[in-house]
């Protein structure tokens, strides 16, 4: 099945709650673990423990698992795969973006059969050209994978490039959506290439309405992002949205039960 298939299946059975896996320094000290691979490896299996199988989409972050060098590399690696042995898919935030030879590399690392990195779908940045990412929309198709690309960013740089308008004043954000959307073309429930939108954007600027592809929210919870907010910022786009939450959630810890409530009741709030 396509990736924009199996996320639909998921969503239906689990609500559409993406539960981040982030090993922050901090959250690693919350937990009483100490900040070097062993407490990484701690950190991340009980995370797999609590959320694999309950939850329609886990995002471990690449960078905190890269801090370690090959050991937490080797880390991120057992997350990925025991995630995929629950049936849960998997998105691996690792925002890789460049031209050429070398994206040909990222997307055979993370959108390729038998790379142990390769999730159900990988983030990527657009920023050196949507045409530059066609290695991992290639790779994708053929493996039955997704991509999720990053359209409107919340940190304060973010805007400086991405609402930057062209000379048909249509701006570069826009751009990446009506992009993404040529490649959902006919796509039903779901296209395979989704888009990153923060959370916290404010106004959302932007349409979405042809994209037919899901949308990834980070911001939701600790950051500061509300059910409330989704609704102001998404409005009838809101079905095809996938709230993210890490921290807000991860702070439960280190207990996979309680780590687990905790994303249940972030999801009721989500349905109701």
């Amino acid at each position: 099945m396509r990736f924009g298939e199996r996320l639909a299946g998921a969503v239906a059975e689990h609500g559409p709650l993406c539960v981040g896996i982030d090993p922050h320094p901090g959250l690693l000290d919350a937990w009483g673990l100490p900040r070097d691979a062993s407490g990484l490896e701690r950190f991340a299996l009980t995370c797999v423990e609590a959320f694999g199988g309950h939850v329609a989409l886990v995002k471990p972050q690449a960078a905190f698992f890269e801090a370690y060098g090959s050991r937490g590399v080797a880390v991120l690696e057992r997350v990925v795969a025991d995630l995929r042995g629950t049936g849960t898919l998997v998105l691996v935030d690792a925002k890789r973006g460049d031209i050429g030879s070398t994206m040909a590399a990222y997307a055979q690392a993370y959108l390729t059969d038998g790379s142990p990195l390769a999730g159900d779908a990988v983030t990527v940045s657009p920023y050196l050209g949507f045409g530059s990412l066609d290695p991992a929309f290639d790779a994708a198709r053929a493996s039955g994978r997704g991509v999720f690309v990053l359209a409107l960013t919340s940190n304060p740089e973010g805007p400086a490039v991405q609402r930057a308008t062209g000379p048909g004043g249509r701006s570069v954000a826009q751009s990446v959506i009506d992009a993404a959307a040529r490649r959902n073309a006919g796509a039903d429930p779901l296209g395979d290439v989704g888009l990153v939108v923060g959370a916290t954007v404010g106004e959302l600027g932007v349409d979405l309405s042809d994209l037919r592809g899901p949308v990834l929210a980070p911001g939701f919870g600790a950051q500061g992002a509300t059910v409330a907010d989704l609704r102001r910022v998404f409005g009838e786009e809101l079905p095809g949205v996938l709230p993210a939450s890490s921290r807000d959630v991860l702070r439960h810890g280190p207990g996979a039960a309680t780590l687990r409530s905790a994303a249940r009741a972030v999801g009721d709030s989500l349905r109701r």
